[in-house]
């Protein structure tokens, strides 16, 4: 029995709402569960400088968590500098959403996709990334509106959602006390049904080739519901 009383293929409820900032081009806060991350994306009228002139734009994203996210004060990055953690969460979260986009459709422009942790109780990364979209979607429709792009630069959605084998069982989207306590523990990413990354580990017991079919399973149907959140949420 999960700790949530969900069954073993029940995702944590989603909610998507938009237009969270009235000064980005793009906005969200999206929830699952108890977590919850406000996703905002910024055009840049240039790109960083290794692609001037390239003909191709860029998308990139930051990460943070603030300090009252989790159940003790964390100090503020600003204060401290970034942890290995966050860089690594967030050179994921921009390389996915760079998966789904056309960066030439793009122009020579620059998109920031800002995640920030309001209250983290597990999968902190794959909200952000679903919920980056989200943001990342409502800016490109801006562009799209105002004549600035003359083809969509973003395809299917990307989304994400953790999967993991709790008590023996291999499960979907793990809150903080099941991710705490998994034996194996993994997000994974996915546009239009194909595969963006994994990024899976055994910790404390090992999984066998059966486990990680089922796991991948488990992610094509999470990832599939929440494509339907996320387009539910722009139209």
């Amino acid at each position: 029995m999960r700790p949530s009383g969900r069954k073993t293929h029940e995702m944590r409820p989603v909610t998507i709402e938009t237009g969270v900032s009235r000064h980005a081009e793009g906005s969200c806060l999206i929830r699952v569960g108890e977590t919850a991350v406000l996703c905002t994306a910024s055009i840049d009228e240039k790109v960083p400088g290794f692609l001037k002139n390239k003909g191709h734009g860029w998308v990139t994203a930051e990460y943070g968590m603030l300090p009252r996210a989790t159940h003790t004060r964390m100090r503020r990055e600003a204060k401290e500098g970034q942890s290995g953690r966050t860089q690594e969460i967030q050179r994921l979260i921009g390389r996915c959403l760079r998966a789904g986009v056309d960066k030439v459709a793009l122009g020579e422009r620059q998109i920031v996709v800002d995640c920030d942790v309001i209250q983290a109780d597990g999968g902190t990364r794959c909200a952000a990334i679903t919920g980056g979209w989200v943001a990342l979607r409502i800016a490109a429709n801006r562009l799209l509106k105002a004549g600035l792009v003359t083809s969509d630069p973003l395809s299917a959605p990307v989304s994400a959602v953790s999967c993991g084998i709790y008590a023996g069982q291999p499960i979907l989207d793990l809150d903080y006390p099941e991710d705490s306590e998994a034996g194996v523990d993994g997000n994974f990413v996915m546009t239009g049904g194909r595969l963006i990354e994994v990024q899976m580990a055994a910790e404390g017991a090992t999984f066998s080739r059966e486990e990680m079919d089922r796991l991948l399973e488990l992610a094509a149907d999470g990832t599939a519901a929440l494509a339907a959140i996320q387009l539910a949420a722009v139209e």
